[in-house]
């Protein structure tokens, strides 16, 4: 069983919060014992946006003891700088907790110092908030965004989604469309939505099996799947998997997945002035030598000279 909690900050967003927790909610009427679930707030009630209430757990007085939690935040999070909420979330961090930010939330773990070297998204309405913070943050106009042990997401129904992601880590493709289906969401946008286009049109019509991988390895860059996990989560035999990218793509699904992270560690390159070994890290090479290789490979280059391409003062 996985314990989620949610901190509901003042204004949190009703709609990005009825959207991330009714799949979990969902998940554990299917499968009992899922999800536990814990609504947090600086007090006993928490207020949304438009005067809803939750009742709440004060996250003073509660340990940071949970699998993952998810800050949410509406309103005007850039104006939040608790000095308890900020201790509080550093120290979730340093006993492992996992940590998400749903609509403005990103911004609040951002604030607390959490999101340096992550990638991450957040409401569109934020952006100008994130830049104004300066640093070299990873930020992406995406819907969600899955980086090792940080969940961050758009609000409004963008929660949905990700929930979907989260929930097909856990228990496989065939369960979380179960849950879409009984949401009526007849189609689930992956993390690069709506910046970029679905899978169908980027890569064609596929197979239910190939489109399952493809989202489960774009939504896992920094921490790949192996071949089996992959299978798995999609609800096929390895053998049927391997037999089917083939056919699809004319590649092994192995290739697929390392040009889906060198893609991204090119957009990083040429976005970021991060380090080339923490681009490395960042899209799940295990050492930057490795990594320049396999892009040499790729792209006809070696990663530095893009890099020097881009600015000959750029940090490495």
């Amino acid at each position: 069983m996985q314990h989620i909690a949610f901190l509901l900050l003042d204004g949190y967003a009703l709609m990005s919060t009825a959207s991330a927790l009714e799949p979990l909610r969902a998940a554990n009427q299917f499968r009992p014992g899922s999800y536990e679930i814990t609504i947090l707030a600086g007090q006993e009630r928490a207020v949304s946006s438009i005067g809803s209430e939750f009742p709440a757990r004060p996250f003073r007085t509660t340990p940071p003891e949970f699998d993952l939690v998810f800050v949410v935040a509406g309103g005007d999070p850039a104006r939040v700088t608790d000095p308890a909420l900020m201790a509080w979330l550093r120290d979730a961090d340093r006993k492992g907790v996992a940590l998400g930010g749903i609509s403005g939330g990103a911004l609040v773990l951002a604030r607390a110092g959490l999101l340096e070297g992550r990638r991450f998204t957040v409401h569109w309405h934020h952006y100008e908030d994130i830049e104004a913070m300066g640093g070299d943050w990873l930020l992406e106009r995406r819907l969600f965004v899955i980086d090792r042990n940080r969940y961050t997401c758009a609000g409004g129904t963008a929660p949905l989604d990700m929930m979907y992601a989260l929930i097909t880590r856990d228990f496989g493709t065939g369960f979380a469309r179960r849950i879409a289906d009984w949401f009526m969401q007849t189609e689930v946008r992956g993390p690069e939505a709506p910046q970029i286009a679905s899978i169908e049109a980027r890569y064609g019509v596929m197979p239910p099996v190939v489109t399952a991988c493809i989202e489960l390895m774009e939504s896992h860059i920094a921490d790949p799947l192996d071949q089996s996990q992959l299978a798995s989560l999609a609800g096929a035999s390895l053998r049927q998997v391997q037999r089917q990218f083939k056919s699809a793509m004319d590649r092994t699904m192995m290739e697929v997945y390392r040009q889906i992270r060198l893609e991204k560690a090119r957009e990083l390159i040429v976005n970021t002035r991060l380090p080339l070994s923490e681009i490395a890290h960042l899209t799940g090479f295990a050492t930057q030598s490795h990594f320049a290789d396999r892009f040499r490979e790729a792209y006809g280059h070696a990663p530095r000279s893009l890099r020097d391409k881009k600015s000959p003062t750029s940090r490495e």
